[in-house]
């Protein structure tokens, strides 16, 4: 049989599902699913990707992301290389951790964002046994349950930092209250799972939308299966180089050359070139200075590490990368 599609466009909505291979548990304990969140704000950090809604279960995950560059297959790749890494360090085993790949079907957020976000957050009172306790027990399991995003959507002190809560809300009004309403009428009286909508394995939205993501293929060329097809839309390396210079007023080529100083300004470029130029880290390597992979990849993690507590510095890549990014709605 042959695997979906890959599509990754810049600002598409995703419901992103893994499992455990041959089942087994991906959480063992509490320090497992922390570990895992900690990987997953990482990751989102770093490919600057939106979270809508998660659940951790125990032999699987469910995330609702919004992608800005187009980016899930990268974003994906280094959160689940990161857990599985985290994972078999502190159980000292080696090998596969998930079930294969992911799965991932793109989301038409006008339509469905709502009612997927209902499907992620009642997956654990969906499981047996709990989906033949009462109801009143199951609003309290899910009040109780600490791996989910759901009690940020009740109680804005349960808000947690890394996740975007507005986009699901605004189709209810912006009400809490009424997302909880929302929650426990999927309890009481069920709800429609949509996946009997879901068009070529990948796709899931009204015929309006899913015509657009047609024509957004047929217009990338893309007529076979491949790793990923994504929206053209990526600003030229160049531009990344010329805006930081620009911003810290200084010739294009002390940031090109080889062995000019200027570290931190060096190392925003690449990060932005990554972030938003559309080449890999051997690319920018050639660009900056011809330095090589491992350099680049320690460069930008330096950056970002020094982001965290240099506000000035964390305030010129906001600045530099609002510039860049391009405004994209689909």
């Amino acid at each position: 049989m042959a695997r979906a599609l890959r599509i990754q466009i810049a600002g598409a909505y995703y419901h992103v599902t893994c499992r455990g291979n041959e089942c087994k548990a991906i959480f063992r304990d509490d320090t497992d699913r922390l570990a895992c969140l900690d990987k997953l704000q990482s990751s989102i950090a770093i490919y600057q990707v939106e979270l809508h809604a998660y659940v951790l279960m125990d032999n699987h995950f469910h995330l609702m992301v919004r992608t800005r560059r187009g980016n899930l297959a990268e974003f994906m790749r280094h959160f689940n290389i990161s857990y599985t890494s985290a994972f078999n360090r502190r159980h000292r085993r080696v090998g596969h951790l998930y079930q294969g790949r992911y799965k991932a079907i793109l989301v038409d957020k006008d339509s469905y964002l709502l009612e997927l976000s209902r499907y992620v957050h009642l997956n654990p009172v969906r499981i047996h046994p709990q989906d033949k306790r009462p109801v009143a027990e199951r609003i309290r399991l899910l009040e109780r349950y600490r791996w989910s995003s759901l009690t940020g959507y009740w109680d804005t002190k349960s808000r947690q930092s890394f996740v975007t809560y507005d986009s699901v809300l605004e189709q209810i009004d912006h009400s809490r209250k009424k997302y909880r309403d929302f929650i426990i009428d999927g309890i009481n009286s069920g709800y429609a799972t949509p996946w009997d909508s879901v068009q070529g394995q990948v796709v899931l939205g009204e015929e309006k939308f899913i015509e657009r993501i047609k024509d957004e293929l047929e217009g990338n060329g893309s007529q076979r299966e491949q790793p990923g097809v994504r929206r053209l839309r990526a600003k030229a390396p160049t531009d990344a180089i010329k805006a930081v210079a620009r911003y810290f007023g200084v010739e294009e080529q002390r940031l090109t050359g080889k062995r000019t100083g200027l570290r931190d300004q060096r190392a925003v470029a690449m990060e932005l070139i990554f972030r938003t130029g559309g080449i890999g880290q051997v690319e920018i390597g050639r660009l900056i200075g011809g330095l090589d992979y491992t350099s680049v990849s320690r460069e930008r993690k330096r950056l970002r590490e020094k982001v965290e507590h240099d506000a000035k510095l964390r305030r010129a890549v906001a600045q530099i990368e609002s510039e860049l990014m391009p405004k994209i709605k689909i």
